[in-house]
């Protein structure tokens, strides 16, 4: 925008000129009417172009770029992208923890009937074994179904039942979590490389090694982690290392 020249236009007073200088340029077709109060415009008005969608500010139709998406299909990919993304995160958690409910009274009294838990599949994963001590969920024996139950027993272990004790290489271990003894004789039995010896904490109501004989580590799931549901009990599983001890 040029500003008005005082040689050019020596009528026009200083106030006017910035007041030219400060607005639209060209001016509206209202402006340039024969009628107009401004001396300096020239006179004559535009066809007036009613304004009409997709046209832009001269009246030309808008044509859409090449490649560019419609608003419905916009809306396609949006929602595509939403699912796609959330089959990656549920595929991605069930890789690393399982859901699992409580079923019988065999971890009493850890673990009730009715619970639910999550179990950490990755706490296995690469150079960690289960210990002693721990709470594992693992594929049964000959079911078609998932057991929770508690390591006593790891690989090169010898496990023997006596005294109404679990010996585990010549030593009593220390099961502070046991409300109850453990009776029926058992062993001595070594366990494999890959093998680990597994019991309920309800040693008179559980089906577990004691019955079905050493657990094989291909069969493990993961460890249990925290419990859920119900409201009441949510809180980390109480896994932990039971060392031997003399007795």
């Amino acid at each position: 925008m040029n500003a008005l020249d005082p040689k050019e236009f020596p009528s026009t007073p200083p106030a006017a000129r910035l007041e030219r200088e400060a607005m639209a340029w060209p001016p509206a077709a209202w402006e340039r009417s024969p009628c107009a109060w401004r001396d300096d415009v020239a006179c004559g008005a535009e066809a007036f172009v009613p304004y009409a969608p997709g046209q832009n500010a001269h009246g030309a139709v808008a044509v859409p770029a090449p490649g560019a998406r419609s608003g419905y299909g916009t809306v396609v990919r949006e929602i595509v992208e939403t699912v796609v993304l959330t089959a990656v995160i549920f595929v991605g958690i069930r890789l690393m923890v399982q859901n699992f409910r409580i079923e019988g009274r065999s971890m009493e009294p850890t673990l009730h009937t009715g619970q639910y838990l999550l179990v950490n599949k990755l706490a296995y994963f690469g150079p960690s074994e289960p210990g002693r001590g721990d709470i594992i969920v693992f594929q049964a024996w000959n079911q078609d179904k998932d057991f929770i139950k508690r390591v006593v027993g790891v690989p090169a272990d010898t496990i023997e039942v006596r005294d109404n004790c679990v010996h585990v290489n010549g030593s009593c271990m220390d099961e502070p979590y046991l409300d109850q003894p453990t009776t029926d004789p058992i062993g001595p039995i070594v366990l494999r490389a890959d093998e680990y010896y597994v019991l309920g904490d309800n040693r008179s109501n559980s089906s577990d090694s004691r019955a079905y004989g050493p657990l094989p580590r291909d069969r493990i799931v993961g460890k249990a982690w925290v419990t859920y549901w119900p409201p009441e009990d949510i809180g980390l599983v109480p896994n932990g290392s039971s060392f031997a001890s003399g007795k």
